[in-house]
This record gives structure tokens, C-alpha cells and sequence, in this order.
């Protein structure tokens, strides 16, 4: 059996991080990440709303559809609306990597907690984080193991909850 465990590196902040809020999840990248999101989030409905552009992703994940779950098959990344709700946790871990930064730049002033997978400054070349971190107030690298991930905020004091 394969050792799926890298692409879910993100899951001990990401429940750190539900666990901090009560508003809607947003997810960009669906995956592994998608199944997660719905088992926490399925006791209380908490909204989630998740956006994949490719087809076999999206179909993949479809069977997560529900009244509290939106599934969206995007074609164009600028013309989804992430800035009309104030999300609780943005999980970012969408193609194409250079997109990574704009959509978490887009959310920086309506998320209370924004995420972004493959932080590891060796493969900054492909993602550019370097240059959101500054737009943040808050920044903690979880890095536990790779890949990284990178935990912003401009409302929450990250240290104090990823250290508690």
C-alpha cells in the first residue's frame, strides 16, 4: 500500500484552526483535504465550500455533496467569489501553484485564518509565498513535517495557538 500521509501534512493545524472558529470553510484544491473537511465538519453542518479545476478531481469528490457542503468545478480562478463571505479556515492546495498567492491574497482581509500547503522554502520557486507573508499580521510555519504549512492570519495571534 502507498504512503499517502504527505498530502495531508496540513491536518494538525487545519483542525487547530476549526477547532478556533465558527464561520465557513473554504477549500481550494479538493483531495484528500475534502474528505477530512467533511467528516469534521459533519456533526455540526458547518458550510464548506470547495473549488477544483480538474474534472477528475471534482468528480472524485462530488459524493461529499450536500446541504452543508457546495462542490464547484472552476474554470477561471479570478472569478470565483472568495471575497463576498468572511471564512472561518481557507485551505489553499490548488493548481496552478502561482495561483496559491493570489487567491490567499484575495483572502487576507476576510478569512480569520488562511492555509497554505507546500510552505517549504526550498519549493518556494513554484509557489511564491514569500511574497503574501508580509500581507499577513500573523504568520506560523507548521513544520512538524514536510510538506510545510504555512498558517496566516490578520486577525489571530497564530503563535499563541499553534504553541498552546
Amino acid at each position: 500500500m502507498k504512503d499517502h500521509s504527505s498530502y495531508i501534512t496540513y491536518i494538525v493545524p487545519l483542525i487547530q484552526c476549526i477547532e478556533e472558529t465558527d464561520e465557513p470553510i473554504l477549500e481550494l484544491g479538493m483531495g484528500y483535504s475534502t474528505m477530512i473537511l467533511h467528516a469534521l465538519c459533519k456533526k455540526n453542518k458547518r458550510q464548506i465550500i470547495s473549488y477544483e479545476n480538474d474534472p477528475k478531481w471534482y468528480k472524485e469528490n462530488l459524493c461529499y455533496r450536500n446541504d452543508y457542503h457546495e462542490i464547484n468545478l472552476v474554470t477561471d480562478w479570478s472569478k470565483v467569489p472568495l471575497e463576498k463571505i468572511f471564512w472561518g479556515v481557507v485551505l489553499v492546495d490548488h493548481r496552478p501553484a502561482v495561483r496559491r498567492r493570489v487567491e490567499a491574497l484575495r483572502v487576507r482581509n476576510n478569512a480569520e485564518f488562511v492555509l497554505l500547503h507546500d510552505a517549504e522554502p526550498e519549493i518556494e520557486r513554484f509557489y511564491g509565498y514569500s511574497k503574501v507573508y508580509n500581507e499577513f499580521k500573523y504568520k506560523h510555519i507548521y513544520d512538524e513535517c514536510k510538506p510545510y504549512t504555512a498558517v496566516l492570519s490578520n486577525f489571530v495571534d497564530i503563535q499563541q495557538l499553534m504553541c498552546a
